[in-house]
């Protein structure tokens, strides 16, 4: 449905369009198109699975509910211009008309100016992306989510009677790679699903090759949705951030590291220099599109914090290399 729109609420509050407290406000517009009911695929942890018994207006932890599409525009325009906001993100629920709404939203942000536009949106096929570009679009997220194909198969595949496979979804990034060009296509991983460090790094290290991009999730359990497990490991998780942020930026690779009991013990640097990465904490703040920091997606305030929206303090880099020591 084209006359409404889902956005987050702290892109509301940005907007002008609802009132609540926060220390961090996004730096990107987080929209979603529109269609009553539930998504046709049925994602074990997502809320608007099509078995879920979430909320609908649950995307992870955060809050969508819909607004009329024209004035989200309007504001977006506004807020674009007084640098409020540096990009929209729409996410996409998979819905038969699902492209053509997409697509019209596109063109109606398109028709007042010019912010970015990244577009998160399961394996559609090459002409779609095409027209996605041609329209105004980016950068394209296309989300795995799992590490692992046997995870994958389990969480948003065959076992948990869903469409999605594992090749195609593979397929769908290079397309997008070679459409969108290498650097401007990326992928969701949720941390905590069982995957072994190891087995996060020789992925991420593939999708590196790919020119492919990875944004790190720590899983949190939404109210209703399928699947129940714990948070994962601080630990692991900060591990995991390290070793992407070393990749990703070509600063170290799969095969540079060590692993034991596949967890990671050496990351293919000089303990000095590794030393002072840590302490820049850019491996610890949210990564996805240019300007995405997605403030609490996947944490509570006042709670351990899995991916920091802002600059790190002292403080905080000096827990997190305590934190990385951890269960080795």
């Amino acid at each position: 449905m084209k006359d409404k729109i889902r956005v987050s609420m702290g892109t509301l509050r940005v907007l002008g369009m609802e009132i609540l407290e926060t220390d961090a406000d996004p730096t990107t517009a987080y929209l979603q198109t529109y269609e009553p009911g539930r998504c046709s695929a049925n994602c074990a942890f997502c809320s608007q699975a099509r078995d879920s018994k979430s909320r609908d207006e649950n995307i992870a932890r955060g809050l969508y509910p819909p607004r009329d599409t024209k004035e989200v525009i309007a504001r977006l325009t506004k807020a674009y211009a007084n640098d409020l906001l540096k990009r929209a993100c729409i996410q996409t629920m998979n819905y038969p008309d699902m492209a053509e709404d997409l697509l019209y939203i596109v063109e109606e942000i398109r028709k007042g100016f010019d912010i970015p536009i990244s577009v998160s949106i399961f394996p559609v096929p090459e002409d779609v992306l095409r027209e996605l570009k041609r329209a105004g679009v980016n950068q394209v997220v296309i989300p795995l989510d799992a590490v692992t194909k046997e995870i994958f198969e389990e969480i948003k595949g065959k076992k948990a009677h869903s469409s999605y496979r594992w090749e195609t979804h593979l397929k769908a990034l290079s397309d997008a790679a070679n459409i969108f060009g290498k650097g401007n296509v990326g992928t969701h991983l949720i941390i905590g699903l069982g995957e072994t460090e190891e087995e996060a790094a020789y992925l991420i290290q593939m999708l590196t090759y790919m020119g492919v991009y990875p944004a790190l999730f720590a899983y949190t359990q939404v109210p209703g949705s399928q699947m129940k497990r714990d948070p994962p490991d601080i630990g692991h998780y900060r591990r995991v951030q390290l070793i992407s942020h070393l990749i990703s930026n070509k600063l170290s690779t799969y095969s540079a590291m060590g692993f034991s009991d596949e967890k990671v013990v050496s990351y293919g640097k000089e303990e000095g220099a590794l030393l002072g990465v840590i302490d820049t904490g850019e491996p610890f703040r949210t990564k996805g599109c240019a300007d995405c920091n997605r403030p609490y997606s996947t944490e509570g305030p006042g709670g351990t914090i899995y991916n920091y929206p802002r600059p790190l303090t002292d403080e905080e880099t000096d827990l997190i290399r305590r934190q990385i020591e951890e269960g080795l």
